[in-house]
């Protein structure tokens, strides 16, 4: 584990405290869990942007012509 020191705006750490001590945890378990949820969201955004750079819209619509067409059933109608 390594340690980091980091500069907070006063008003941001005031919040910060305030959320640690309502969730009964401490500021640094705080700011892991919030840098680590960060990290997975820019994780799936570039494994998305990665996945649609890959997509065809030639070959979707090849797929979407093979599904045959059906009335949506009663309860999932608009």
């Amino acid at each position: 584990m390594s340690t980091l020191s980091i500069r907070l705006p006063n008003s941001l750490h005031k919040a910060a405290r305030e959320a640690a001590k309502r969730d009964d945890t401490s500021i640094n378990q705080l700011i892991v869990i919030a840098l680590a949820e960060k990290l997975s969201a820019i994780s799936t955004s570039d494994y998305f942007e990665e996945r649609a750079a890959r997509g065809s819209a030639k070959r979707f619509h090849e797929l979407m012509a093979k599904v045959p067409h059906t009335d949506p059933e009663p309860y999932d109608r608009l």
